[in-house]
């Protein structure tokens, strides 16, 4: 079982916009950071739709979305996504959610479970562990969540979809980690005109 994040990220190293709330999720201008995945037919399929463009990127969603058997999140991640995801989410899976302020476990359609953890990340963590069996645990986001696992070295591969574009300013992925280094080696570069695929093994 391998612990994973997967973000998509600016070429300037951002993961969301300015101004991210509960009903502006993706923040002011990172549009670009997310219109590439909504055409793929492995993610309108995960939206229950049809359709949609086969190709390299559609396939690199769906290896992840396959090898994904959890989810751990942040609270802010869960408010911005509620609406959105409606009653049937995208992750087919359990999902268990950072937060300190309680509530029920939400079971929704399509397989997905929403359990609110109030005993910090690595309560989370193991959570996931145990219901993820021999598939994967991502840690979904939002930014603050993934800079967490990276500092106290609990991601075990690391995978961005570097979109070509610079925003500028925004919410940055790689901010405030700490002083404990991390080094990282490649597994795998893909290039495609929507993205590079770049991902690593985190090193301890």
């Amino acid at each position: 079982m391998t612990v994973t994040a997967d973000m998509a990220i600016s070429l300037d190293g951002y993961v969301a916009g300015t101004d991210v709330r509960v009903d502006n999720p993706g923040g002011d201008g990172a549009e670009p950071l997310f219109e590439w995945i909504h055409d793929l037919a492995s993610w309108r399929e995960r939206q229950g739709m049809t359709g949609g463009r086969e190709n390299r990127d559609s396939e690199l969603m769906r290896e992840w979305f396959d090898a994904t058997g959890a989810v751990v999140m942040g609270r802010m991640m869960y408010d911005t996504g509620e609406e959105f995801w409606g009653d049937n989410p995208p992750f087919r899976t359990p999902v268990f959610v950072l937060t300190h302020r309680p509530r029920p476990t939400l079971v929704k359609e399509g397989g997905t479970t929403f359990t609110f953890v109030t005993d910090g990340l690595r309560g989370a963590l193991d959570r996931a562990r145990a219901a993820a069996g021999d598939r994967n645990v991502d840690i979904a986001g939002g930014a603050d969540t993934v800079r967490q696992c990276l500092r106290e070295g609990l991601i075990d591969e690391l995978q961005l979809h570097v979109v070509p574009v610079l925003l500028g300013d925004g919410l940055r992925l790689f901010e405030d980690l700490g002083a404990v280094r991390r080094d990282l080696r490649p597994i795998r570069v893909v290039d495609t005109p929507l993205a590079t695929h770049l991902k690593y093994r985190v090193l301890r």
